[in-house]
């Protein structure tokens, strides 16, 4: 059973802050409904928006036309299973290190899907921005 708590973020705060650190990144940990571990990213030099890779092959819109209101208005979840293939440059440096980081604290996972069993130490997330204020891209 996915569990989080404080001592257990603690953990993982003392690895993902050097990488924050390192690459001018502001952010804060928390714990969300005691089973997941929150990084959200506030301000920084890296534009996730500029190296967000074009997907085309399942008919979604030009990014590139709404890469400039995208900066302005939205929060990015980031799928940390799947980043390396939507990522690319600094952006994909950086989530590199901060998502294993981010397992730091005997994470684990058993889970198997197709008999619908799900065994994981925790669940982690990594969001850029927020719903209220989108992340600020510092340069």
């Amino acid at each position: 059973m996915a569990y989080m708590n404080q001592t257990k973020k603690q953990t993982i705060a003392a690895k993902v802050k050097p990488i924050l650190a390192k690459y001018g990144m502001k952010g804060s940990l928390s714990v969300r409904n005691h089973s997941t571990i929150v990084l959200k990213l506030t301000a920084g030099p890296i534009d996730f928006i500029g190296d967000l890779v074009e997907q085309r092959q399942f008919g979604y819109v030009n990014i590139e036309l709404n890469k400039d209101e995208m900066r302005k208005r939205y929060e990015l979840s980031i799928n940390p299973y799947w980043y390396q293939e939507h990522y690319t440059g600094t952006a994909l440096a950086f989530l590199s290190e901060v998502i294993p980081a981010m397992k730091g604290a005997d994470w684990y996972d058993r889970s198997d899907i197709q008999t619908d069993y799900f065994d994981t130490a925790y669940y982690y997330d990594v969001n850029v921005g927020s719903w209220n204020k989108p992340y600020t891209l510092t340069k």
